[in-house]
């Protein structure tokens, strides 16, 4: 991705020099993959604190580890930057105002509106206070343990968490907490498939308009992204962490769904084709 020099986003919380209090997390991705399924790109965190371990303070980095955590850093400012200016044009041609959310840099832990969450849990939007929360680390498991490197699936990763807060602001997520009060576990799994899809698709949406505005992608960019929506589809997660695939306790969607979605938004770039609640082969 062409992203070197370009404009930063300056709704950006830094708190990577601060800790969390009272939750370290180690084993990193894989050592609580269990809870990925649960919580991974955009879950719910409310129950965190019951489910990750307390630990001591926080590694200290080198300062070549200080250094690549930095042009993280600019990397997913950039991102952030240019899904303002996509979704900004977009609800304006729409005639509507997007507010742009707040990118949480953290390390270790962090308190949100949505509860403490360890860098275990991956990225997360929490909509309680419509912010982005990623611990940097998460791009190196991405690459080393879910095999899904490049700077694109880092973009996409940032792109889909931007969706769910599109969602929170056109009401969908608002109706999502509705229906978590009122269904069992399986049935809201369902509902909450379809979000993440939609997630997806709408990372794609950004994809397709960034580069016709910016004209950002290198060559394999979104191959790098496909690969990266393949490595985190639910049957894939769940068979490396039990050995059997559950799938009424799908959460995100499967590996093939998350790729459809997001490629189906990159090549329309059409926001009104990606209603995965009415789609009948989600039901």
């Amino acid at each position: 991705m062409k992203w070197a020099g370009r404009r930063e986003s300056t709704n950006v919380e830094d708190r990577r020099g601060f800790s969390g209090g009272g939750l370290a997390v180690g084993g990193g991705i894989v050592g609580v993959i269990v809870i990925l399924l649960k919580v991974f790109l955009g879950g719910d965190t409310s129950d965190l604190n019951q489910v990750l371990p307390q630990g001591g303070p926080a590694k200290e980095m080198s300062a070549e580890e200080q250094k690549k955590d930095d042009e993280r850093a600019s990397f997913v400012k950039v991102v952030l930057a240019d899904t303002e200016d996509v979704w900004g044009k977009l609800f304006s041609d729409a005639g509507k105002t997007y507010t742009d959310p707040t990118l949480v840099l953290f390390r270790e832990s962090v308190q949100s509106a949505c509860g403490m969450a360890g860098s275990a849990t991956g990225p997360f939007y929490c909509p309680g206070d419509q912010k982005l929360y990623i611990d940097l680390s998460f791009f190196e498991e991405m690459q080393e343990h879910l095999h899904a490197p490049g700077d694109f699936a880092m973009a996409y990763v940032v792109a889909h968490e931007v969706g769910h807060h599109i969602q929170k602001l056109n009401g969908t997520s608002d109706k999502m907490d509705r229906l978590r009060r009122q269904l069992s576990e399986e049935e809201y799994n369902k509902y909450s498939v379809k979000l993440e899809l939609q997630a997806d698709f709408l990372a794609g949406v950004w994809a397709h308009h960034a580069q016709k505005m910016k004209n950002i992608l290198d060559a394999n960019d979104i191959e790098e992204a496909l690969n990266a929506a393949n490595a985190i589809g639910d049957d894939r997660l769940q068979k490396e962490a039990q050995g059997r695939v559950v799938p009424e306790s799908f959460t995100h969607g499967t590996s093939a769904q998350r790729v459809y979605w997001f490629k189906k938004g990159f090549e329309t770039g059409d926001v009104s084709q990606g209603n995965t609640f009415n789609d009948p082969s989600l039901n």
